[in-house]
């Protein structure tokens, strides 16, 4: 009987919490990868000068996880304005943008598609 609570303390040792490996995961320092093609780059839409930032990344053949939140709750008929010119860009470049939730948008970069399904 000992054996079996031995074994069973140890795997429950080593059982991992979920959530808290989650919360920590953008916690440690990141560095840039020399030897990277692409990153995946979080960014946010606050102002015009953000469009030039997102439009020089995409041609830098990086991924986009773009936050709108801001312009979501100030104004949004700017952020129309602003996505109508976000996706003009990425048609011409051959590059794809799509939602990922209400605040996030996710925009690629010249020859990569995001696979769209509707619910």
């Amino acid at each position: 009987m000992a054996f079996i609570e031995k074994m069973l303390k140890k795997s429950k040792s080593k059982e991992v919490d979920i959530e808290d490996f989650l919360n920590n995961l953008d916690v440690s320092e990141e560095e840039m990868y020399d030897d990277a093609d692409a990153y995946v780059k979080p960014m946010s839409l606050k102002a015009d000068t953000d469009l030039k930032s997102v439009a020089k990344e995409l041609k830098d053949g990086n991924i986009i996880l773009l936050n709108v939140g801001d312009l979501v709750k100030r104004s949004p008929v700017r952020l129309k304005e602003q996505m109508a010119k976000l996706k003009r860009f990425v048609t011409e470049i051959d590059g794809d943008i799509a939602r990922i939730s209400e605040e996030q948008v996710i925009l690629t970069p010249t020859k990569i598609k995001i696979i769209k399904r509707k619910k």
